[in-house]
């Protein structure tokens, strides 16, 4: 498994309208290959969102890295200050600490 977690402030836009646009994008993230899950963020005192997402396979990660969605994740203007972070699954202390 491996883990990615993408940030970013909201820039002209509400959180309401932020998370009206994620209701309507949640099905397409659910359909890509290889993901587990992804957790959506927020964080109002800091104007901080995104998600952590759960990879099968770090091959998946990067499939969705060259998908026309990511894309629209990461040339949105709305989304100021994006960063992508890719980590490894320690699977030991993991399975014992109750992860997938």
């Amino acid at each position: 498994m491996h883990i990615q977690i993408i940030n970013f402030n909201l820039s002209g836009i509400t959180r309401e309208q932020y998370e009206g646009g994620c209701d309507e994008l949640a099905q397409a993230f659910a359909d890509l290959p290889g993901l587990i899950s992804k957790h959506w963020l927020a964080d109002d005192d800091s104007n901080t969102y995104g998600g952590v997402y759960i990879w099968e396979t770090e091959e998946a990660m990067h499939s969705y890295l060259g998908s026309d969605l990511f894309a629209g994740v990461r040339d949105n203007p709305a989304f100021a200050n994006a960063s992508s972070r890719d980590f490894e699954i320690l699977e030991g202390p993991t399975r014992v600490t109750r992860g997938l």
